[in-house]
């Protein structure tokens, strides 16, 4: 059996912030610019809270079979809560989308390789 590889992306608006929550999000603003942004096990987060409270974690992860991939986005969206509640940041709105890359639709330059890989 083939390991399948899934992209998780968890979306949200935080809520509530302090003056003092909003400054340190501010002051490492830099840290999470979305030109960083990367699906990581971890989690990889961005954010302009300057412009809007909106927030998108990324995450990967791995699993056997198609359904594996429910429970891959609900660890995603557990991870981002506790990332926001061991921080004190309120939140709203946090729902969740994951794409299996086995599935997806090869690219221009993926199409290109296989074609000429099978050649």
């Amino acid at each position: 059996m083939s390991t399948r590889t899934f992209r998780i992306t968890v979306r949200g608006a935080f809520d509530g912030l302090t003056d003092a929550q909003r400054a340190a999000l501010l002051a490492d603003a830099a840290e999470h610019d979305v030109l960083r942004a990367a699906f990581t096990p971890e989690g990889s987060l961005t954010y302009d809270i300057a412009a809007r409270p909106a927030f998108v974690f990324r995450y990967s992860d791995t699993g056997e079979e198609e359904e594996d991939i429910l429970e891959a986005a609900e660890r995603a969206e557990e991870a981002a809560k506790a990332w926001l509640t061991e921080r004190g940041y309120g939140f709203k709105n946090l729902r969740s989308t994951a794409e299996d890359l086995s599935q997806a639709p090869m690219g221009k330059r993926q199409r290109r390789a296989a074609r000429s890989n099978g050649a």
